[in-house]
């Protein structure tokens, strides 16, 4: 029902937006001019629709946060384009058209003000601008979406992304325009989801170009060497069971794994000891494969040249590239560094304080 409601008054602010901005342009001045020195009323529904605008902006603005796949880079080019347009307008048009039609009524040059919308963009330009340059060149936040890379990164976790990692990419085209480096190893990466680009997912670098790369029962095996692996015990905290728990030592980085032996889909339906508010639940109960597939295990893999295998630490519970393959050079987006902040609306109790801060392995 919200959503639904989202939805009407995002669209209801394009005509009324276009009216107001009419009515601000070419209509206001000339009241204001006819009515000056005494300050100039607007009409009724013009009233109504200045004041109902800034709710229906602010819908469309919640609308657009909760879209999955945002291009907010794309947002911000846009109202960059917008602002840098009707502020240009302004100075060579508008401005010269008020005062002209105040000289030729006897009246000052300021008896029409500043429309408003033009207020607003000589503000949102440099702002737009400055935004989009850190976000495109330098660094990018990015909200963790799912649990496919626990323990490593939470549902809810927010984490700094370092966009020149891989080298300065355009805005929205994400072309490569310098080269500073490539993925390695190990790296937790943030790339364009390949069967949707407007999506981004995260997950960790498994094989590079040229590798040839196997999961056997949890375990990463590249070019035929097992990658370095060691059992912790089991993780529970109320939505995961009896997970197993391990080390890993990918590249440079040494980080935990969650996995199940088992060839079964472990999930189960919702249990009470969970605090989220999750459809399902996973209970780990590892039983001997016997020569069966484990559940999450693929052959021999070979990476193609300019492509990446990612997948998540979550074994048992990531949409990784063992199902929707490699992820093209081009679909990079930037090295996961910090977690900045935690917040997970799906949790009770609020933020956890212990994250914010810690360095992403």
């Amino acid at each position: 029902m919200f959503g639904q409601v989202l939805h009407v008054l995002s669209w209801l602010a394009v005509p009324v937006g276009l009216f107001c901005v009419i009515d601000d342009w070419f209509l206001r001045p000339r009241r204001e001019l006819r009515a000056s020195p005494v300050p100039a009323h607007d009409p009724p529904l013009v009233r109504a629709a200045y004041l109902v605008l800034p709710v229906l902006i602010l819908a469309a603005v919640v609308r657009l946060l909760r879209a999955e796949a945002l291009d907010f880079s794309l947002v911000l080019v846009v109202i960059a384009a917008i602002s840098g347009i009707v502020w240009a307008l302004d100075t060579w048009w508008l401005r010269p058209t008020r005062e002209r039609h105040a000289a030729q009524a006897g009246k000052p040059a300021d008896a029409a003000r500043e429309p408003a919308t033009v207020d607003y963009a000589r503000s949102f330009f440099p702002v737009a601008i400055i935004v989009l340059v850190l976000r495109a060149f330098l660094f990018e936040p990015f909200r963790i979406p799912s649990d496919s890379m626990m323990p490593t990164l939470l549902d809810g976790d927010f984490i700094v992304v370092s966009k020149f990692a891989y080298g300065l990419r355009l805005p929205v085209t994400n072309s490569r325009v310098v080269d500073l480096g490539s993925p390695q190893r190990g790296d937790v990466a943030v790339f364009r989801y390949p069967p949707d680009p407007r999506i981004n997912y995260i997950k960790r670098v498994v094989g590079l170009p040229g590798d040839r790369v196997r999961i056997e029962a949890d375990r990463v095996i590249i070019n035929g060497e097992p990658v370095p692996f060691e059992q912790l015990g089991l993780h529970n905290d109320g939505c995961y069971v009896d997970m197993q728990l391990a080390e890993e030592k990918l590249g440079e980085h040494v980080h935990r794994v969650l996995y199940c032996n088992t060839p079964r889909d472990f999930s189960v339906p919702a249990l009470p000891t969970c605090d989220r508010r999750m459809n399902r639940n996973y209970v780990c109960n590892p039983e001997p494969l016997s020569g069966r597939p484990d559940h999450g295990d693929v052959s021999d893999i070979d990476v193609p040249p300019g492509k990446y295998l990612m997948i998540g630490d979550n074994r048992d519970n990531s949409a990784d590239g063992r199902y929707f393959g490699f992820v093209p050079e081009e679909n990079l987006v930037g090295r996961a560094t910090r977690i900045w902040f935690n917040w997970d609306p799906h949790r009770a109790g609020g933020p956890k304080w212990d994250r914010i801060g810690a360095r992403i392995e």
